[in-house]
């Protein structure tokens, strides 16, 4: 209430005289809240509320002038307040690329994916190295960390043995050599059906959420975008976009692999790291942070990675693991069956 309150008074000083309303738009999954700020006769703004005792707004707008000058759609800054943690953006609306896959709208969806591929590829080709944290060992590391010690231990609640600690080592080397050998570009990080705004009358996507962006593997965003955990998209449809992207990619000249086949194992072995992140992260949200609403999207995630790991011989320790791990599962006090849990491939 003592946030809210001072948002009110902050606007009331940009505005003086004019009434408004603030409502709720929406809140991630760090410490940032968003409003809805509607003024009599005006159109809406979004204010970014982001407890500086939490919360560092800098990447935020570095990555936003970094986008904006890509040429892509990102929300305008309008006002700055960084002592006390406020921006004022431009609205991009409230219809994500998620809240779009509807049934009306089924003959428009390829045209949007294409859209976020072509964006994408604007944001990849304003890439240099230096602007921005480097996707490192180190991160990638940290985030493979997630798994053993949120999802297996903390969630599964298990404790791996030394051979199976010294398997998942082993693999995790091998995974990261993967992924540390791509050609680098700018990465969104979470570049899905969540943080893609769809516009009426503008260019879309409109794109959200990218304040932890990085220098990293070229990969990375088509993973979230055609592995989204919130999208279960068939797999040719993925892979017909995925080629799409690697065609215009390179007419755009990106540094892409000239075979298709060498990136997308690539894009195989990134996936792999991202949904091993992703199950950790979930994990860490629902029982360090108290958000439970991320557990239903686990078993897609899930899946993804059994898929991988099952197409590639150098991934069996990490196979022969999650078959260990199989019935073991608990979401919101539920056990889960087999393939809720990811670990058939006949789904």
């Amino acid at each position: 209430m003592e946030r809210l309150q001072r948002i009110e008074t902050w606007l009331s000083g940009l505005w003086p005289g004019t009434s408004f309303t603030l409502a709720p738009a929406s809140a991630d999954a760090s410490f940032r809240r968003y409003f809805r700020a509607s003024r009599a006769g005006g159109d809406s703004l979004i204010v970014m509320d982001a407890p500086p005792s939490h919360e560092d707004v800098g990447p935020w707008l570095k990555v936003q002038q970094l986008f904006h000058e890509a040429g892509v759609h990102v929300p305008d800054v309008l006002a700055t307040n960084l002592d006390q943690g406020f921006l004022l953006l431009s609205d991009l609306g409230n219809t994500t690329y998620l809240a779009a896959l509807t049934p009306e709208r089924v003959a428009a969806i390829p045209g949007d994916y294409l859209d976020a591929i072509d964006a994408l590829i604007k944001i990849q080709a304003a890439s240099r190295p230096g602007c921005l944290p480097d996707y490192d060992r180190a991160l990638l590391q940290r985030e493979l960390d997630l798994f053993p010690d949120w999802y297996i231990g903390r969630h599964l609640n298990l404790t791996l043995d030394d051979s199976q600690r010294q398997a998942l080592s082993k693999v995790f080397e091998q995974i990261l050599a993967v992924n540390l050998a791509e050609p680098r570009v700018f990465v969104h990080r979470d570049y899905h059906s969540r943080n893609l705004m769809l516009m009426e009358g503008a260019a879309n996507p409109g794109i959200i959420d990218f304040q932890d962006a990085v220098h990293g593997p070229i990969s990375y965003d088509l993973v979230s975008l055609l592995k989204d955990a919130y999208v279960d998209w068939d797999e040719e449809v993925a892979l017909d976009w995925l080629v799409r992207y690697w065609e215009r990619a390179k007419k755009a000249g990106l540094p892409v692999r000239p075979d298709f086949a060498e990136f997308h194992r690539d894009y195989e072995w990134m996936g792999v790291q991202r949904h091993l992140k992703v199950l950790g992260i979930f994990a860490r949200l629902c029982h360090r942070d108290g958000k439970d609403g991320y557990l239903k999207d686990m078993p897609l995630v899930a899946k993804y990675l059994r898929r991988a790991v099952e197409r590639y011989d150098e991934l069996n320790p990490l196979r022969k693991l999650l078959d260990q791990l199989e019935g073991k599962v608990t979401v919101l006090g539920q056990t889960m069956d087999k393939k809720t849990l990811g670990v058939r491939s006949g789904d």
